[in-house]
């Protein structure tokens, strides 16, 4: 694939030949302008009281507060009794506003936090992805099989699913060590997809089963593995059968579904109904953990994370268009999501989390 590096303080690395091919059979795009963006190193200030796990997930509500999802067990014997609850929350200056979450009565917290998301309602969806079997010290061995859904204060509201109670890709009581969610009208659409290799889909109001589809938009199906199955050859076409994690899912304003297939290192788009329409498939690196929106009403541009970059692909074609590679920056995230400024905020793990500050587009005059 043909690069062009504008300048080194250019925070998007651009692809500019029209003519070479990308595994799986997607060209590259024209050259045009797309978001470059810089490290913001004052994000976020967390309070000295706290101490934070891996990071798992960020999500933005509509004041451009930030909710981070962090795994609090994840922290060392000595600083466990500083461990923020596992949902921290800053507002748009990167000022620590509250933190909630972790067991409580009612429901059943997952014992290993993964995804959270914000819907148009003002409510936190929070999935997980524990397996019986990992023997994680300090860790139930349970199944994560439920989503479960907050207030913004953190107060409950429904669960949908039971921990370890899970009968496979075709239960549709049960999640299966969810990964992420998205809520569009009244629908919460999930990436259901450790344990399970599906998009399911339910009433977001009542929990109520809608329906659900795999990979092309057939049937679910596949082997449930504990340990990640991580491919290291890849064939020519359009890779397997089914969903290998199912790791970040988006509904654009339009209704399509966009599905962050991670270990098949693909990008699957469907009808809200699940008819499959195309994918970005790229081998030749880790592709495809995460996916975001650009903030625009159109949302021109998908971001999609995957090992050391943030590719922009242009969201109605899946055309790539460029990638997102600054100085400083902790790769392409665990998760990823935007705000309305147009921001990166990449939720990285063991390594951390950060924000990206949009810089305007490429090419435009300064």
């Amino acid at each position: 694939m043909g690069i062009q590096r504008r300048s080194r303080s250019l925070a998007v690395v651009v692809a500019v030949s029209a003519a070479v091919g990308l595994p799986g059979g997607h060209a590259v795009a024209q050259q045009q302008p797309v978001p470059t963006f810089a490290v913001d190193d004052s994000w976020p200030k967390v309070p000295e009281k706290y101490k934070l796990g891996d990071i798992s997930s960020i999500a933005i509500d509509a004041q451009d507060n930030a909710y981070v999802l962090h795994r609090p067990r994840t922290l060392k014997a000595e600083n466990a009794g500083s461990a923020a609850p596992p949902v921290v929350v800053f507002d748009a200056n990167g000022n620590f506003i509250k933190a909630w979450g972790g067991p409580g009565a009612g429901y059943e917290w997952v014992e290993r936090e993964h995804g959270i998301h914000i819907d148009h309602g003002g409510f936190a969806w929070i999935g997980g992805n524990q397996c019986p079997t990992s023997g994680t010290a300090g860790l139930m061995a349970v199944a994560d099989d439920q989503l479960l859904k907050f207030s913004l204060d953190g107060k409950f509201v429904l669960q949908i699913g039971k921990s370890n109670q899970s009968k496979g890709d075709g239960d549709t009581a049960n999640v299966h060590r969810a990964a992420d969610a998205w809520v569009r009208a009244n629908e919460v659409f999930v990436a259901d997809g450790y344990g399970n290799h599906r998009v399911i889909v339910f009433d977001a109001d009542t929990g109520a089963f809608k329906r659900t589809w795999g990979a092309f938009g057939k049937p679910p199906g596949g082997k449930d593995n504990c340990a990640i199955s991580r491919l290291t050859e890849f064939a020519p076409g359009d890779g397997l059968p089914d969903f290998n994690v199912a790791h970040s899912i988006r509904v654009s304003n339009d209704g399509m579904v966009y599905l962050a297939d991670r270990e098949n290192r693909r990008v699957q788009m469907f009808t809200g109904d699940g008819k499959f329409v195309r994918q970005l498939r790229q081998t030749a690196a880790p592709f495809a953990a995460n996916l975001a929106f650009a903030p625009d009403p159109e949302q021109k541009f998908l971001y999609v994370g995957g090992g050391k970059v943030i590719t922009i692909v242009d969201r109605k074609t899946l055309d790539v268009l460029g990638q997102v590679q600054v100085e400083k920056q902790l790769g392409g995230g665990h998760h990823i999501a935007t705000d309305s400024k147009g921001n990166l905020y990449i939720a990285a793990t063991a390594t951390g989390m950060q924000r990206l500050l949009f810089k305007g587009m490429s090419g435009a005059s300064r």
